[in-house]
């Protein structure tokens, strides 16, 4: 059964929708996370039942985040997307908090040609995850912030939460 919730946090406010599962901490997976105004965002479906209890876990660690307390999620999600897909998310999984890559060192990573960088960048527009899967660390080869479905001012704050401080 798809389940959803709302929660607010520095961005705006979130709609979480999950999937229950008997082996996901709080007893639901996460399927989507996105923002309000966000491009490819999720949009409540008939038949989606709102039950904020069964993301009791998942908000306790989005709001960990957004305090600057934690750097990994372990968060339990659905994937979906196409191979292509699939493979360009799981590279950005790898990002270390704190840290970006460019468009072209995805493409590297996942053995891709240089010329599939708009390819590469389709896809991360397309992760279902905001957040919790990385798109965020990802920027353009001259360290431009470019390319972000929530918009270029959430994507900046992002990653100047996860600035290292000192």
């Amino acid at each position: 059964m798809t389940v959803y919730t709302t929660m607010d946090s520095p961005l705006g406010q979130l709609l979480l929708v999950g999937e229950e599962s008997d082996t996901a901490k709080g007893g639901t997976a996460l399927t989507s996370l996105s923002l309000a105004g966000q491009k490819r965002g999720a949009v409540v479906q008939d038949g989606w039942r709102e039950k904020p209890e069964a993301f009791t876990e998942i908000a306790a660690q989005l709001r960990a985040y957004f305090d600057g307390t934690l750097t990994c999620f372990d968060i339990e999600y659905v994937t979906s997307g196409t191979d292509f897909q699939r493979r360009v998310w799981a590279a950005l999984e790898t990002i270390p908090y704190g840290t970006t890559l460019t468009y072209g060192e995805i493409a590297r990573e996942i053995g891709a040609p240089r010329a599939a960088v708009r390819a590469v960048g389709t896809a991360i527009g397309a992760n279902p995850l905001l957040v919790v899967r990385p798109c965020h660390r990802v920027i353009g080869a001259g360290g431009a912030l470019t390319g972000y479905a929530a918009g270029l001012e959430r994507k900046r704050h992002l990653l100047n939460l996860e600035r290292p401080r000192g």
